[in-house]
């Protein structure tokens, strides 16, 4: 049929809505707003009795859902949870290089699925500020919403249907909703509900059993009693008026995630968190203590089922905690004028430091400290999983027309990480290279057994340090300075981070400022290093140059070892090894004279070795080898290449081809652009010309 221009209709319905229309799952929505009787509630529960779990053993099964990877670090096997990876939402919040305080948050969660006790305690995620404690929080509520709207996940709650003739008892309405979304099987009287799911098939021997913990809320046990009243004590009557419904969890729609903040005491009081006095029906039910006339709409009402997050939860008043005690302990809640009601959620809170501490010296909160499982969520210490966090945000995809120079990113985490570091108390190492060791580096005489000892022996490591926060402040005022003429480099960054450390809100003290200073000169250090090596890299990349420079090596090895003569190839005369040639590439890469007849012996018993097999000698294979002619050519080159010529006004035609030739292999290789890899020539022909370059 065909589509008018002028109104866009297709006969009666407009084409662009129907368009979009066409992208709905209606089979899906039916199976969100699923809605049956309470018997067919019991026969979906015989098919799938996990429909019934306990908040906390649905908040496990989510993180587990996703799958997991183990992996050995340091000799530990350690797990890592792809929940934490957030690759559902791109990566948008995931957790990087926390693995282990993630595995105790989820053996917590585990224990407490279990009902082995810490299902009685708030758990507390405790740490330095911009630690992603927050983050975590909100990655779990984001999980359980997702997850109970898949068939896993489903969980269920009910409404109250009654004709108008019984409206009285919930006045006036013919339905309505449990207030704190129950379990339909509360129902069933505490004194014969073993029986009873003993009798329906449901709990049998082999299987999951299914716990009916808890009694009604205040205003479902009033309308309960009432309709047991109204049929004579005949409870299957009373269930006819149920309709059992599928419940999706919601943080936007207030059913089962609640978060609670803090706010100043003058404006804030509990029943922000166990509901209040609805005064407009007070008159209508004659009482305030009437549940019909009360909102159970507290922050640990609307939670119920599933979990509620208290940020910043010990800057709480006194008289919030003490509703805390009992919500964790005893898994009630306190309603204004109602006895307590039970409640089945997950209480996750997080704080800073400071606020810890004033627990601990608090001897009136030992009540609440006794209640809480702390879990240190600390900072960082490796470098590559710190990189990642900047990378996430700072990358080709999200930032438009600027570059960022290769490494700018790593130096800023390698300062991260560097103040958070404790220096190390023996094995005679610099804090540069402990980073290193804690990165997955290997430095000769260290094994995994030293990093092990040196982790254990840093007590506070982690909790202290700059934020993750300080330094993408630092990366974005760098990204939208006028001086990057289209890239960011790592002295821009590394300059805004020294020179922000003066305002840095969370630096008392000058020692503390300076100490920064001198670690910050440190990855200046590490920088140079790094990018001199790239650019030797880069000048010695000639395959053709390293593989002649190996075959006159090999040929003097070969004379060497078998106490030959070699022939020149100029002269045609047979002269003695060439021990000069030999010993200014061993010497690259530190074999002591005393060794050398060692490793020439080495290399050519490997040579014999490939041989044997069929296969021939390639440089590349020898890693050691290859760096070392790297190494010496890279030595023969930059004087032909002039590359300290950079640094004065002339360059000329022949020496400018060859720099070239160089930058575009920066380019290519390691991720330059046509700027910093000018930026980085300049800089390291800087120090070829003040004579800082090793050997």
């Amino acid at each position: 049929m065909a589509v008018s221009e002028s109104t866009g209709k297709t006969g009666d319905t407009p084409a662009l809505i129907a368009k979009v229309a066409a992208l709905q799952n209606l089979k899906e929505f039916a199976a969100l707003n699923w809605t049956g009787a309470f018997d067919e509630y019991l026969a979906l529960i015989r098919k799938n009795p996990a429909v019934t779990r306990s908040a906390f053993q649905r908040v496990y099964d989510m993180i587990l859902s996703y799958g997991q990877e183990e992996y050995i670090d340091n000799k530990k096997r350690l797990i890592r949870y792809n929940f934490f990876k957030d690759e559902h939402h791109n990566g948008r919040d995931a957790i990087f290089g926390l693995d282990i305080p993630l595995m105790r948050l989820v053996s917590v969660l585990h224990s407490a699925a279990q009902r082995y006790g810490t299902e009685r305690r708030v758990i507390l995620l405790h740490g330095p500020v911009g630690s992603s404690k927050s983050t975590i929080a909100r990655l779990i509520k984001r999980g359980m919403e997702e997850y109970s709207r898949t068939p896993e996940g489903a969980l269920y709650t009910y409404d109250w249907v009654l004709p108008e003739k019984l409206a009285r008892i919930t006045g006036g309405q013919t339905t309505f909703k449990c207030p704190m979304h129950e379990e339909p099987l509360r129902l069933f009287p505490p004194e014969w509900r073993d029986k009873a799911l003993t009798e329906l098939g449901i709990n049998v021997a082999g299987k999951p059993q299914v716990h009916i913990e808890g009694d009604l809320d205040p205003a479902c046990r009033l309308i309960f009693r009432e309709l047991l009243a109204e049929y004579k004590g005949d409870w299957a009557e009373v269930v006819k008026h149920v309709r059992v419904r599928r419940m999706i969890l919601s943080e936007q729609d207030r059913v089962g995630i609640g978060t609670f903040q803090p706010k100043d005491e003058k404006n804030q009081d509990s029943t922000e968190l166990t509901g209040d006095i609805n005064y407009r029906k007070i008159a209508e039910f004659g009482s305030d203590s009437d549940p019909r006339a009360f909102n159970f709409d507290g922050e640990f009402n609307i939670a119920n089922r599933g979990i509620i997050e208290f940020i910043e939860v010990l800057k709480l008043d006194v008289a919030f905690l003490y509703d805390l005690l009992g919500a964790s302990q005893e898994h009630k809640i306190k309603p204004k004028k109602f006895a307590q009601t039970d409640i089945d959620e997950v209480i996750l809170g997080h704080t800073n430091e400071a606020e810890y501490k004033k627990l601990l010296s608090n001897e009136f909160m030992e009540a609440l400290r006794d209640r809480t499982v702390k879990i240190d969520i600390p900072y960082i210490t490796r470098v590559s999983e710190e990189q990642r966090i900047y990378a996430k945000d700072y990358n080709a995809g999200k930032i438009r027309g600027k570059h960022i120079a290769p490494h700018t990113l790593e130096m800023a985490a390698m300062w991260a990480v560097l103040t958070r570091l404790e220096d190390p108390k023996k094995h005679q190492l610099t804090l540069v290279q402990k980073m290193k060791l804690y990165d997955g580096k290997t430095l000769p005489g260290f094994t995994q057994d030293n990093i092990k000892e040196l982790r254990k022996e840093a007590v506070r490591e982690g909790m202290d340090g700059i934020s993750p926060r300080y330094i993408q402040d630092k990366i974005s005022n760098a990204l939208v300075s006028d001086r990057g003429e289209g890239c960011v480099n790592p002295f821009m960054v590394m300059n805004e981070l020294e020179s922000g450390l003066r305002h840095h809100s969370l630096i008392t003290n000058d020692e503390q400022r300076r100490g920064y200073g001198v670690l910050l000169g440190l990855v200046k250090q590490e920088y140079e290093d790094i990018v001199k090596n790239e650019v030797q890299r880069a000048i010695s990349a000639d395959e053709e140059a390293i593989g002649k420079l190996c075959a006159n090596y090999i040929d003097n090895i070969k004379a060497y070892t078998q106490k030959e003569r070699v022939k020149n190839k100029y002269t045609g005369q047979d002269e003695e090894p060439d021990e000069r040639l030999m010993r200014s590439i061993e010497e690259k890469i530190d074999i002591p004279d005393s060794r050398k007849d060692d490793f020439r012996r080495e290399i050519m018993n490997y040579i014999g070795a490939l041989a044997i097999e069929g296969r021939q000698f390639d440089f590349r294979t020898n890693e050691r080898l290859q760096k070392a002619l790297e190494l010496k050519l890279f030595e023969d080159q930059k004087d032909s290449i002039k590359l300290t010529s950079l640094v004065s006004a002339v360059v000329d035609r022949d020496t400018q081809e060859k720099i070239d030739v160089v930058k575009n292999r920066m380019i290519r290789n390691y991720g330059y652009c046509e700027i910093c890899a000018t930026d980085v020539l300049n800089f390291v022909a800087s120090i070829f010309a003040r004579g800082d370059v090793k050997d």
